[in-house]
């Protein structure tokens, strides 16, 4: 099932001068030097085509500094007249999104805790009605696909059709090396389901450091995402949000440089037919992958008969160890990751799990049914 979305494509609506796309700029505007300063280095680089900073800071508590407020919309004026540079920043209001309009911002983005919203995301929605201007909107902070896209189909029913999605990462309980976990999948799965949706990367929210920022930048790009959104400050030890995961424009004009760019597609007709041949031979095995499955399940289906027939329980948790010993040990022979092959043999699992208890309990279902009729009976 394909999203239905009416929008143009990135280029069409963002003069792009150089490849890939860059948004950068301070986490926060904190005065007006700060901004300006950052502005102009950024220029300089030569690789930046949108300069981006936070007005307006939605923080997890209270205390904290939630931005400079409407008086930066005047500093991110000067600094796109100064420097010629397409600004944006973030809206989670009806007001913003005036006061931003009015200013003469270029690109507007909906943030993370803003998406997890539909009540603020459509307070937003009609605040756009009649405007013609980008509008890209962050992933929810916790992985819903549904939320994300639901975000997506208020702003483009609201006529928006310069439209585009970023990838910031989710939050998540189990703590890793980075602030925000990535789950490309969730990224990868709103892309399939709408090809033409331009995706814009986040590694600064992604990383929450700057030493993983090459790593996550260049694993987007080689993902087909058409853009990064970089955070940069004049100078990041003193930034007033978010300093470890900023960087200095001259740290980003390098980092940009060492980027290694790839086409989704070559037109070259020697690579076209050894990849066809390639993925006819993936296309061969998955058959054979799934016709084993197959096989399995069924073997499943009489192991949960005989078990039910002799009353004995479903799981039992030696067997359990003893399939993951083996299988783990057998797929790091083959050389295949060991993450993906706990994964792999959980989800397969699971699926023997359910059907055994399907069996096991089907007669139980079926005397239930047959309760619940005799008692609506009487």
């Amino acid at each position: 099932m394909k999203l239905e979305l009416n929008i143009q494509p990135l280029d069409s609506w963002i003069n792009i001068k150089n490849e890939p796309l860059i948004i950068s700029g301070p986490c926060s505007a904190e005065t007006e030097d700060q901004l300006l300063s950052t502005a102009h280095l950024l220029k300089a680089t030569g690789k930046v085509s949108i300069l981006r900073a936070g007005i307006w800071k939605p923080r997890t508590r209270p205390g904290e500094f939630e931005g400079i407020g409407s008086i930066g919309l005047e500093w991110l004026k000067r600094a796109k007249a100064e420097t010629g540079l397409p600004t944006a920043v973030e809206v989670a209001n009806a007001k913003h999104v005036e006061e931003a309009l009015a200013a003469g911002v270029d690109v507007l983005w909906i943030g993370a805790r803003s998406t997890v919203n539909p009540f603020t995301v459509q307070e937003i929605a009609d605040a756009l009605q009649g405007v013609d201007i980008p509008v890209l909107v962050k992933n929810p902070v916790n992985p819903d696909l549904q939320l994300w896209i639901g975000a997506l189909e208020r702003i483009n029913k609201a006529g928006i059709t310069k439209l585009g999605a970023i990838h910031r990462g989710f939050s998540s309980y189990e703590k890793s090396a980075f602030r925000n976990e990535p789950m490309w999948e969730l990224a990868i799965q709103l892309k399939t389901l709408c090809p033409d949706l331009p995706i814009i990367n986040d590694p600064s929210h992604i990383c929450g450091n700057r030493e993983l920022l090459p790593y996550i930048s260049q694993k987007a790009l080689d993902l087909d995402m058409q853009g990064l959104m970089i955070e940069s400050h004049i100078d990041p030890s003193v930034a007033w949000t978010d300093a470890k995961q900023q960087v200095t424009p001259a740290a980003l004009e390098e980092m940009v440089s060492r980027f290694t760019l790839r086409k989704p597609e070559s037109k070259n007709e020697e690579f076209t037919d050894k990849l066809a041949d390639l993925r006819k031979e993936i296309d061969k095995i998955d058959d054979l992958v799934f016709q084993k499955l197959a096989e399995r399940m069924s073997l499943t289906q009489k192991i949960g008969e005989f078990k039910r027939d002799n009353k004995v329980t479903i799981l039992q948790v030696n067997r359990w160890d003893e399939i993951m010993q083996k299988r783990t040990s057998f797929a790091k022979a083959l050389k295949l990751d060991l993450n993906f092959t706990e994964k792999f043999l959980e989800l397969v699992h699971g699926e023997s799990i359910r059907k055994q208890t399907e069996i096991m309990n089907a007669g139980k279902a079926e005397a239930g049914i047959a309760a619940e009729a005799h008692i609506e009976v009487k």
